[in-house]
């Protein structure tokens, strides 16, 4: 098979795929006999679909790049997608599954989330493996495990990775996944916000974004916005309670972020795009960009990502519009800000953090 990484990295030392991918391989091939109905889910660039596509598996997707990354390896192996197994953690999986197969994500949340789904379309007597890097290892795993499953066992070590086995499933369990947080803005009434899990900044409002949003001065051109990596949509909420009138757009590479920003925002005048490039909203420019934009990805810190997306930003930009990100400070964008925008200032920082300004302002011909 030739499995390769979307997006690509410069990063040599990262692969496609994991030891822990290889591990469920063999674990199918020794215990896997009859277990022919298969759900496979954060499978980050369709390795496992790739070998296990004789299998027509379920396959659960997440991210707008692992869709991408999915449909790459299936074209470089000559392999057709079957798009109608292609499902959302949301969605229901049928209840038909014999096998389930989980790469232990790194948010626990997003773990549970994804058992409850694995656990809804499971046989009773069906089984769930989870794969994980020893080093990745956390107690919560098996607690989290527990809550669906009476027989959790783990496997021995191979290569640094381990199995989580999963078998006899309970019976009886709380459907409710979304997460509430309670946060002021500048109006000052308390309003609730809605988020499913594994959405990033579980249970508060991460320290970065309310750096932003302190720092945030809207101008009255600023009639047509993105909010770029939108989360759960509370910058644009923000926006919105400012700007009533404002045509907001949000993208997001998370599929639960963009259905988490439309449980927080009303869809009049607000337009959710689930991508993980701004390709699909290339017609617009922009008065004002916003991002609090990621820079770790499960267990990777790649600002390779971020570095892209701000290449992006400096094409879809009105003349004069402008570019406001909060970063922590560490990570050194400036260099790269002042390399795609013709003007590039700080608006505030402290210890941590910095909030940036950027613009492509166009001289008037003399």
């Amino acid at each position: 098979m030739n499995i390769t990484r979307y997006p690509h990295t410069q990063n040599r030392s990262l692969r496609a795929w994991s030891a822990a991918d290889e591990y469920v391989l063999n674990w199918i091939e020794e215990h896997g006999s009859g277990l022919d109905n298969i759900a496979i889910t954060n499978d980050s660039f369709g390795f496992l679909a790739c070998y296990l596509h004789k299998f027509k598996p379920y396959l659960v997707i997440e991210r707008y790049s692992q869709q991408k990354s999915l449909e790459i390896n299936l074209k470089n192996n000559q392999l057709e997608p079957d798009t109608e197994r292609w499902l959302s953690p949301l969605h229901a999986l049928p209840k038909n599954t014999d096998l389930g197969i989980i790469a232990v994500p790194k948010s626990m949340e997003l773990f549970r989330l994804y058992l409850r789904q694995m656990h809804f379309g499971l046989k009773s007597e069906g089984v769930v493996v989870c794969s994980f890097m020893t080093r990745h290892f956390t107690p919560q795993m098996l607690s989290i495990a527990n809550e669906f499953f009476i027989e959790a066992k783990q496997s021995l070590a191979w290569k640094k990775s381990r199995l989580l086995i999963l078998q006899n499933k309970k019976e009886n369990l709380n459907t409710d996944n979304l997460n509430r947080i309670t946060s002021a803005f500048g109006n000052g009434e308390p309003e609730e916000i809605r988020q499913y899990p594994g959405v990033f900044s579980s249970g508060y409002i991460d320290n970065a974004t309310q750096f932003l949003l302190e720092n945030l001065e809207l101008m009255e051109s600023d009639e047509l916005i993105l909010d770029l990596g939108s989360g759960n949509g509370i910058i644009s909420k923000a926006i919105r309670l400012e700007k009533p009138n404002a045509e907001i757009h949000l993208i997001d590479n998370s599929i639960l972020a963009i259905e988490s920003s439309k449980l927080n925002l009303n869809s009049e005048n607000t337009h959710f795009h689930w991508n993980d490039t701004l390709e699909i909203i290339k017609e617009f420019k922009f008065d004002l960009v916003v991002s609090n934009p990621p820079f770790h990805f499960e267990h990777e810190v790649n600002t390779e990502i971020a570095i892209d997306l701000f290449r992006e930003v400096a094409g879809s930009l009105k003349n004069g519009g402008r570019f406001i990100c909060v970063a922590n400070q560490h990570l050194g964008y400036r260099t790269h800000l002042k390399k795609f925008f013709t003007t590039f200032a700080i608006i505030s920082q402290n210890d941590k953090y910095i909030v940036y300004q950027c613009t492509n302002q166009t001289l008037p011909e003399s």
